[in-house]
């Protein structure tokens, strides 16, 4: 008889889960009002978040799950927001790939990846072996938070990672990632492969161990154009998201898949075909404008600017508006352009949630 009861209250918890707003949202079904999240909601801007890394330095951060949990949690108690990003970085999987990695602030790594022996020095981990804390962190966060924040679990996608391998750090011009490009294509290929298939691996044993949604940020894809977009970066986001569905198949869970396409205005129209079921977009774009390019079958995630919370409530609200009009009421899931800033107000970030729910709750009824 116990074992009855905790297998019923165990699918109604994930009943429960699975009508959550972000996931009715990603699945473009009717929602009573927006839900909203927002980019690194965990992170420096938070009083809170900062008083923690004064005892924990940022990868101790990330590799220890209870440490994890608490930062990823901390938004969501201060926001009340409708979803919750797991707390880590893109660049975690590098040191099972073979290539460490430090926060110095920024990432510096300590080799760079630019001929196909580097390439072929390369590992493709197991992330139960090499990342093993952040599925801890995953389990942990799936008991400590509320029923109806589902958990977003991410990873950078291949062609973003590829770059900070070639480049060894974050860079202003570019230049080797594109001089890879244009000089040894086939390299390239096999560098983009092998990440592919590391972050496929990563992200499918997210979705394993209880992510309820998984993102992929491809920053840098901004430096493409277009034809170059759809060689260099598209067949191999496609493959991620092809392993993160079956791992949600294996689940038995609908894992809304999303793609954070930074500054795609160029290449918007190829991310139709990308795999994802939402497509997360910066200020540059007017969400009436993508959603014409991309048609009705994906939902939309984004799209305020992250300067805008540095300015006036009323200044918030109003830009608030305008966005959610632009998204109409089907299919959006309200975000940030981009990261939220360091220097924000807290307290600008809750008016902006507050204001969400007050104004798209007004338009729904």
């Amino acid at each position: 008889m116990a074992s009855i009861a905790a297998a019923t209250q165990s699918d109604t918890s994930a009943s429960v889960a699975q009508q959550a707003l972000f996931l009715r949202a990603c699945r473009r079904e009717t929602v009573e009002r927006t839900p909203i999240w927002i980019m690194r909601q965990a992170g420096r801007y938070l009083p809170e978040y900062r008083a923690l890394r004064e005892k924990y330095d940022f990868l101790t951060s990330c590799r220890t799950p209870e440490i994890a949990c608490e930062i990823t949690l901390q938004p969501v108690r201060r926001l009340d927001v409708d979803a919750a990003i797991l707390f880590s970085d893109i660049l975690v999987p590098l040191p099972g790939m073979g290539v460490d990695v430090a926060f110095t602030p920024g990432p510096q790594l300590d080799r760079v990846v630019r001929t196909a022996t580097d390439v072929a020095s390369l590992r493709v981990p197991d992330p139960h072996e090499s990342t093993p804390y952040v599925l801890d962190a995953i389990r942990l966060l799936r008991q400590e938070l509320p029923a109806g924040v589902p958990l977003i679990g991410f990873a950078g996608a291949p062609f973003t990672m590829a770059t900070y391998l070639v480049e060894g750090r974050g860079t202003k011009t570019f230049a080797e990632i594109k001089r890879l490009l244009f000089t040894a294509p086939d390299v390239a290929h096999s560098l983009l492969s092998t990440c592919a298939e590391t972050v496929g691996r990563y992200l499918a044993a997210q979705v394993e161990a209880g992510a309820q949604a998984a993102m992929l940020f491809d920053t840098w894809a901004s430096l493409l154009a277009p034809a170059d977009y759809r060689e260099f970066a598209l067949p191999y986001v496609r493959r991620i998201f092809a392993d993160v569905e079956r791992a949600a198949v294996r689940t038995g869970v609908d894992v809304p898949r999303i793609y954070y396409a930074g500054n795609a205005a160029g290449w918007l129209d190829a991310c139709a075909g990308a795999g994802a079921t939402v497509i997360g977009l910066d200020w540059r774009l007017d969400l009436d404008r993508a959603r014409a390019t991309l048609g009705d079958s994906l939902a939309l995630q984004g799209n305020l600017d992250p300067t805008v919370l540095l300015g006036t409530s009323t200044n918030i609200r109003s830009r608030a508006a305008e966005v959610i009009r632009r998204a109409g009421p089907v299919g959006h899931v309200f975000n940030l352009g981009h990261g939220i800033l360091p220097d924000t107000s807290p307290d600008h970030a809750r008016v902006l949630v507050d204001a969400v729910r007050e104004l798209s709750t007004a338009r729904a009824t």
